[in-house]
């Protein structure tokens, strides 16, 4: 008998269920397809990772907040 369960995870392109092992190699994709949609829509900045948010005046500042690579000094 086996003990193990399976994991499902919902493709975050097309919404179909994946199985999370290694006979899904595009996980959590289902697919190189949906995989390519989704790093599409990251290279046309249709996604993004949220932080704070910076206004032209902190950029601009004497404050020394940041440096000019972006990053905190």
């Amino acid at each position: 008998m086996n003990n193990q369960t399976k994991t499902l995870v919902e493709c975050p392109t097309c919404r179909k269920q994946v199985e999370w092992s290694d006979k899904s190699p595009y996980r959590p994709f289902c697919s190189k397809r949906c995989q390519l949609i989704d790093l599409g829509e990251w290279a046309a900045e249709e996604h993004r990772i949220a932080d704070k948010e910076i206004s032209e005046q902190d950029l601009w500042s004497g404050d020394d907040k940041l440096n000019f690579s972006g990053k905190n000094s």
